[in-house]
């Protein structure tokens, strides 16, 4: 079964270039408008795509996405909505890879092994679920390979070494390290122990790792990627969305562009 995320890593590796993916909340600020989103990213040759579907408690979002979500859930903003609008995409072309970001109680509340067969058949490439541990839930864990569904794991600056090695090596697609301690959101200045904690890492993996949390300016970005396999921008975006669509795309394309070295 074809997976968008595994040849896009594939490709990336062969080229030897760096990943920019982009967060964006379904439905914020709508259902349209996530899907002009998507296209425009794709266009604007965004590599990754990590659709955060909305929910009222979550783990690591800051005010920004929490903010994004709540306004998605005044709608009534849901996963089937996710669905329906990723095999739309899927059916006009769309190739770009879309991973599912967002926590296990909507999963679990909609069915883990048809949640998984569901994502997959509306053409979801991966998922990131922060509150899924690797040791739980190993029947979702189990139905999400047979779907052929990238897990991708989380790493933080606090994650014991021994933790960091079974992530490194259970996680698929790539290693998404949370450069930062604390929630998602926008900020002036990189962690100084980035590098670091970045070759670190790198040194554990032949998977790519990509950083997020915090990045928001091409200046950031350039210096992440330049550490890093790739960068993950989510807060800033929304920040931008919040001023409208075409903003939102400006500010898109000029990490694209400080990411790909263009």
């Amino acid at each position: 079964m074809k997976n968008n995320l595994s040849d896009k890593i594939k490709h990336a590796k062969q080229q030897k270039g760096k990943l920019f993916c982009v967060f964006l909340t379904l439905g914020f600020p709508s259902l349209a408008a996530t899907e002009r989103l998507i296209l425009s990213c794709e266009k604007s040759e965004v590599d990754i795509l990590e659709l955060g579907f909305p929910f009222s408690d979550p783990l690591a979002d800051g005010p920004t996405i929490q903010y994004s979500s709540e306004q998605a859930l005044k709608k009534h903003v849901n996963i089937r909505d996710g669905f329906r609008l990723v095999k739309n995409l899927r059916a006009t072309g769309c190739r770009i890879p879309i991973i599912f970001f967002g926590y296990l109680n909507p999963i679990y509340a909609y069915g883990e092994k048809k949640f998984a067969r569901d994502a997959r058949e509306a053409g979801i490439d991966g998922l990131i679920v922060p509150d899924l541990p690797l040791e739980e839930e190993k029947a979702f864990h189990a139905e999400c390979r047979r779907q052929n569904l990238q897990f991708v794991q989380l790493v933080a600056p606090t994650t014991a070494d021994r933790r960091v090695k079974m992530l490194v090596q259970k996680s698929q697609g790539f290693i998404y390290y949370v450069s930062l301690r604390g929630v998602t959101g926008a900020r002036k200045a990189l962690p100084s122990d980035l590098k670091a904690h970045l070759t670190k890492l790198k040194s554990m993996t032949s998977k790519p790792v990509l950083a997020g949390f915090g990045v928001s300016t091409p200046e950031q970005a350039r210096a992440i990627s330049r550490m890093s396999d790739g960068v993950i921008v989510g807060s800033a975006v929304i920040e931008h969305l919040k001023h409208g669509i075409p903003a939102a795309e400006r500010f898109i394309g000029k990490m694209v562009r400080a990411v790909h070295g263009v």
